[in-house]
């Protein structure tokens, strides 16, 4: 396996804040990486230390076998970066944003305008491209910084939750586009839209407080959640009157309740007679499997407090 992306002990501190605590991480060279995580968690630290951005405190990273701290031009020539922040140019049309970027990465002119070419007609921006991004939504805005870090084809492309304010249309033809190039370039994602970083990643890391807590396929991730299979059962009424009664049964796990509906996780699938039975007669309106999602696994490590 190459890799395209590692860290080892990498560590980040202001004072006694402690950003990133002996990070160590790999990412395969070609894959979609997704790394999750709460406000304050460290990413947006990982990423501006991997972007040659900022300087750790100790510890190593690599980009393609290039060390952050002493070959960051190198590293800058061959990465794409979308930050959280836009970042353009106001002064500069669309078009002129791009063919800047285009020229401080030596592009040949011919190649660099028909890349321009695509990029604004994939993020739906050909009709503006003379217009200047003050004029732009916030959502046309974030389209054509995505379409900059794209432009010159990087070797490794960081998205520092690149969907941010994009409404669905565009946040389609983003991700389209990102499977499209995937295999060709190393694509390190965050984002707070767990459900993309569950359909689009082929690997996920979850961090928090600086460390890495767990990581894997979200196949892999799901498998660690405990509690048993999950059934929701929706009752016309009464809902927490019959969440009280299967409490009482040994084969029932934990329970949680949301207007009508209750939520049981069940030792084993063969309780579930068990359950409608001691049910026989209740205002069921419907019992349903419920599969784990990537969020269940995101709570259960980081926890449902608000951060701030």
């Amino acid at each position: 396996m190459t890799i395209a992306l590692r860290t080892h002990s990498l560590t980040k501190s202001y004072g006694a804040l402690i950003a990133l605590d002996n990070f160590d991480l790999d990412v395969k060279q070609g894959s979609i990486f997704g790394l999750l995580g709460p406000n304050g968690a460290g990413k947006t630290t990982l990423i501006r230390i991997l972007t040659t951005l900022m300087r750790q405190s100790s510890g190593e990273a690599f980009i393609e076998g290039l060390d952050t701290r002493s070959q960051g031009r190198a590293i800058r020539t061959m990465i794409g970066v979308v930050s959280q922040e836009n970042s353009l140019d106001r002064y500069l049309t669309a078009r002129e944003n791009l063919e800047l970027h285009a020229s401080l990465h030596g592009m040949p002119v011919a190649r660099f305008r028909r890349r321009v070419d695509e990029l604004l007609e994939l993020m739906g921006l050909a009709g503006r491209q003379n217009d200047f991004p003050d004029s732009f939504s916030g959502g046309m805005q974030r389209r054509l910084v995505v379409a900059r870090a794209l432009l010159h084809e990087p070797r490794v492309l960081f998205l520092d939750e690149p969907t941010t304010g994009l409404d669905p249309q565009s946040r389609r033809a983003v991700w389209e586009y990102v499977r499209s190039i995937a295999g060709n370039m190393t694509i390190f994602l965050t984002t707070h839209y767990l459900e993309e970083a569950e359909h689009l990643c082929d690997r996920i890391a979850i961090m928090d407080h600086g460390r890495l807590i767990a990581q894997g396929t979200t196949q892999e991730l799901k498998e660690r959640l405990t509690g048993g299979t999950q059934y929701e059962i929706e009752f016309e009424g009464e809902a927490e009157r019959y969440a009280a009664l299967l409490g009482t049964m040994a084969c029932v796990g934990a329970i949680t309740v949301s207007g009508n509906t209750v939520q049981v996780g069940l030792e084993r699938w063969e309780c579930l007679s068990e359950v409608v039975s001691a049910l026989n007669g209740a205002p069921v309106r419907r019992i349903a499997l419920r599969e784990r999602t990537l969020e269940d696994v995101f709570i259960s490590l980081t926890g449902a407090g608000v951060r701030e």
